[in-house]
């Protein structure tokens, strides 16, 4: 096979983790600089924090600057600026998949963050214009992101050799653990020392010189390529010859009805309800049950993020392994692995409810769950390119539509739950975030599968008649 170091797919690798690294700092800097954008007195009519536990949070009295402007918006106004970002996400996935087979990943995950990057830089701006300004934004942002993930697979469809893409694709995904895991307490910090309209400018810069390393090193195809070696070429093109389809219409029907399909469905759709419970709630929890200021330290907030991102690693290149070395089959490996990683944080969830007031057990307990969460990127996250190479951009398009759901609803619901703050309420939470995961999981296992289906291939409509 052909060296790893310095060939074109790991470079495309790399630069794709740098993307998708910028792309999840844009989409949750804007969780912490709301807290610094808001008038303190606009947030008092919040729950009654509960006195199950001590207070035990350590407030530094660094100089901290409040230069910025602040907004009198109430919780539920927030909410509304918080999750109005999916409801522009949600509507690119589909027609973000089916651009991509059309006219290339490279232009639309380029422009797709490349546009994020720019409504973040107006985002100050638009604050300061009115609440609908900053709803606007936030939602046409949630659209350029929508297009990426979609034209990501479908790129990858013509650059990773079937027994790379675990390696390949966890390297490129995880850019977006870490860009939570460094932009969480790192905006913490600029709204503390600088002014929170910094968060929007410094990562919206970023992205836009991203980009043109993108545009400059980064082509659609392997063929299309100016610097790949020969040896490379022919590598990935020979692995990849029998599993691409050539025909020119997309096969809808057949594509819908496929049980494989809607197994990366379900589990798609469950694992994203409790790791968008995690993401938007944990502060609170941390703040209202434990009584522990979650911004104060922003190096725990991102704990549960960093394994994550270390386990999607490191799972990648054992999933691989064992394809490759261990002859285990490809679905094999894909249900193991969602299995772990789904029943493994619905467990350590629960637990997480039922310890009390031991803070570093919960930490422990979250962390331990949102890190198993990595194993599912070499699941199903993946799986959408071992049964259909040739559409896996528009088959992620169709999961990720459903996997966005959870983002819109999840958090409401426990929103909804937890009106008193009590412990109860919030076992409640994640008892309903435990027990889809573990459906998902179970309903992955049953109806997954690891070839290439008989729809996805050319010629598949040639044996029908």
């Amino acid at each position: 096979s052909v060296p790893a170091c310095c060939s074109a797919r790991y470079n495309l690798a790399l630069l794709a983790c740098f993307g998708f690294f910028l792309l999840y700092a844009l989409r949750v800097n804007l969780s912490v600089a709301l807290v610094d954008m808001v008038e303190p007195n606009t947030s008092l009519a919040k729950n009654a924090t509960s006195n199950v536990c001590p207070e035990h949070s350590s407030s530094i009295n660094a100089p901290r600057n409040t230069t910025g402007q602040k907004y009198s918006w109430d919780a539920d106004t927030q909410g509304w600026i918080l999750g109005s970002f999916f409801y522009g996400y949600i509507i690119t996935q589909i027609p973000g998949g089916y651009l991509a087979s059309k006219i290339g990943g490279k232009l639309l995950l380029g422009f797709g963050i490349f546009g994020t990057s720019v409504f973040t830089l107006l985002t100050p701006l638009a604050a300061n214009l009115g609440v609908g300004y900053l709803i606007a934004v936030r939602a046409l942002e949630g659209l350029g992101e929508g297009v990426t993930f979609p034209a990501m697979h479908s790129m990858w469809s013509s650059w990773a050799p079937p027994l790379e893409r675990s390696k390949l694709l966890s390297i490129s995904y995880a850019g977006a653990q870490l860009g939570t895991v460094v932009s969480l307490p790192l905006s913490g910090l600029i709204c503390y020392y600088m002014n929170w309209i910094y968060v929007f400018y410094i990562f919206g810069a970023l992205g836009v010189l991203w980009w043109f390393f993108w545009m400059f090193f980064v082509s659609d195809t392997p063929e299309t390529h100016r610097s790949i070696s020969h040896a490379e070429r022919e590598y990935i093109l020979s692995s990849l010859k029998d599993q691409l389809s050539t025909q020119k219409s997309v096969p809808w029907r057949p594509m819908l009805g496929s049980l494989p399909l809607w197994a990366i469905v379900v589990a798609h759709f469950s694992y994203n309800w409790t790791f968008y419970t995690l993401l938007t709630l944990l502060p609170t929890y941390m703040k209202e049950i434990l009584r522990f200021d979650a911004q104060e330290n922003g190096f725990l907030s991102a704990l549960p993020y960093f394994g994550c991102w270390l386990c999607i690693i490191l799972s990648g290149q054992i999933a691989d392994y064992l394809r490759e070395k261990q002859n285990f089959s490809t679905v094999c490996v894909r249900k193991c692995f969602t299995l772990i990683g789904m029943i493994g944080p619905a467990v350590f969830l629960v637990a997480a409810g039922f310890i009390g007031c031991n803070y570093a057990l919960a930490v422990a307990f979250v962390t331990i769950s949102t890190t198993l969460g990595g194993f599912c990127t070499s699941g199903y996250s993946i799986n959408h390119l071992d049964i259909a190479p040739s559409y896996a951009g528009i088959l992620l398009g169709i999961t990720n539509s459903f996997a966005t759901i959870p983002g819109m609803v999840g958090p409401v619901i426990a929103k909804n739950l937890t009106h008193n703050n009590t412990v109860g309420e919030w076992q409640m939470v994640f008892y309903i975030a435990a027990s889809i995961n573990l459906f998902g999981a179970i309903f992955f296992a049953l109806f997954a599968s690891g070839e290439v289906q008989d729809w996805a291939v050319s010629g598949y409509h040639l044996h029908r008649n």
